[in-house]
């Protein structure tokens, strides 16, 4: 008996993670231990912030809250950190909280009209390449101003959408009911071509508009998570945000919608494939017959967001109220004017957001460790040692490679608040201080496309139900990313070593 729960506590500890990943995290509480009262706390905080790096390295095997939250419970109690410090810096960050908690939510009330303009957008537009920048630049555009957690989702749901209708049709079952579309054997042998082609076809574009959210993300205050913590400790608006990172992130945007049309237009990295004149037709009636069949409240639910949309640009750009605070003003104002009152349907709109809520607690804490411990503090006083003009370029590329292997949020706390204490302390100017802010920012945001583990919309690509269905692998995304992740760091890098 005794063996069997031994059995089913080993089972149960990590769920499904594999047997070795489970052993890593074991091993890692052991040694965090002994070096914590062998070696002492500094040396046992470095090990808890590379098994923490890990841990976000490691996303596809274990939601990175759960052995990352033992470590920072471990470190807790050992006393690298306290309550009260891990509480202080939650009430100092409580901005970017808000914003995961109301403004992804409130762009989730929005969907409906998301997905009818990328309806429109891949259906209305013949060249590949004309599509293909257009799909890059709504996503900036809508990134810029919204999420580019959300702006993803509705870019997965629109191209899971158009998958579903296609297979079923294919398969001889009907696109309106349920089916599943994980299979190919009932689909008939002269449709395989078709289907392994609208495959890639529809890989490229989730490509072209996941990176189109990190080109749109670095450019705002509420584009990306770590702006708003920039920005905070900065104490920019939204204009001013976008003014400062501007000569950084337009020429990024210009070159990385360029690289766009290229890729298509000579075929690299996997992109360039066409849609199959077969699946346009199917998809066309489709698309016809859902419009004949549209209700009069559906349409008023679509204007109604549309409006919602204007009122939060103005809202931000006017900076009327804290980010998330906006953001819950849009969730009451969409779901009172549609007839959303059912507590259920609300709850719904939390679920993308809360459990990455939850992981930024446990970044939080990590930088806790990293203040008591003042772990970062050599490289930040190395960094500030080298001539002034070689600061930025150096910290976009530490930025750049730390993003591109854990998490650009992670990357960019820690980062900014080192710097602000040496600027505190009278170590720079509030320019260069500025400049440095704007490194940090860009490096966070434009090399880490690299990976899946660096931009969160990435990772959500990689993980949702799309990706098995085109066959959109790790590897796969990786390359794809290449080219952009060289023009993007390479004239990031520039620019803030030489515009700014």
């Amino acid at each position: 008996m005794s063996g069997q729960m031994a059995q089913a506590f080993a089972h149960n500890f990590l769920g499904h993670s594999p047997r070795w990943y489970k052993a890593c995290v074991i091993v890692f509480l052991i040694l965090n231990a002994l070096a914590f009262f062998t070696l002492g706390p500094v040396v046992a905080g470095w090990m808890l912030v590379l098994e923490f790096i890990f841990t976000l390295a490691m996303a596809l095997k274990c939601y990175p809250l759960m052995p990352g939250g033992l470590l920072v419970l471990q470190a807790v109690a050992l006393g690298m950190t306290t309550p009260k410090a891990l509480y202080d810096e939650l009430v100092h960050n409580f901005p970017v909280i808000l914003l995961l908690m109301f403004m992804v939510a409130g762009i989730y009330f929005m969907k409906d009209l998301l997905l009818f303009l990328f309806s429109r957008l891949l259906l209305g537009v013949r060249s590949k390449a004309v599509l293909a920048l257009m799909f890059c630049f709504l996503s900036a555009f809508l990134s810029a101003f919204l999420d580019a957690l959300t702006v993803t989702a509705v870019i997965i749901s629109a191209a899971v959408g158009f998958y579903a209708v296609y297979h079923r049709v294919a398969s001889g079952n009907d696109p309106r009911q349920d089916s599943s579309v994980d299979e190919d054997h009932d689909l008939p042998s002269l449709h395989h071509q078709d289907l392994e082609q609208f495959r890639a076809f529809l890989r490229s574009l989730l490509m072209h508009g996941a990176v189109g959210t990190a080109l749109g993300g670095v450019c705002t205050l509420v584009g990306e998570p770590q702006n708003l913590l920039i920005g905070h400790e900065m104490g920019w608006h939204f204009v001013d945000f976008f003014i400062k990172v501007a000569p950084v992130s337009l020429p990024v945007l210009v070159a990385g919608l360029v690289t766009c049309v290229a890729l298509e237009k000579l075929r690299w990295f996997g992109y360039g494939t066409l849609l199959p004149d077969n699946v346009r037709a199917v998809l066309a009636d489709y698309a016809e017959e859902d419009n004949r069949e549209r209700t009069a409240r559906q349409r008023a639910a679509l204007i109604v967001q549309g409006i919602a949309a204007l009122i939060l640009i103005v809202a931000l750009a006017l900076h009327l109220a804290e980010v998330g605070l906006i953001g819950l003003t849009v969730i009451v104002l969409i779901t009172a004017f549609t007839g959303i009152t059912d507590e259920h349907r609300l709850g719904s709109a939390f679920k993308d957001a809360m459990p990455f809520t939850a992981l930024l607690v446990v970044f939080f804490a990590v930088v806790a460790v990293i203040h008591d411990q003042h772990l970062f503090s050599p490289l930040i006083q190395w960094v500030l040692a080298l001539p002034a003009d070689q600061q930025p370029g150096m910290l976009f590329i530490a930025n750049g490679l730390l993003s591109a292997i854990s998490d650009n949020v992670f990357v960019a706390t820690i980062y900014i608040t080192e710097v602000k204490q040496a600027f505190v302390a009278g170590n720079m100017t509030q320019e260069h201080f500025e400049t440095l802010a704007v490194a940090i920012n860009t490096g966070t945001n434009l090399p880490s496309v690299a990976t899946p583990n660096g931009q969160a919309a990435f990772l959500f690509l990689l993980t949702s139900a799309i990706a098995p269905l085109v066959r959109l692998s790790y590897g796969r995304m990786v390359w794809m990313a290449m080219p952009y992740t060289a023009v993007m760091g390479g004239l990031g890098w520039y620019a803030v070593t030489y515009w700014l």
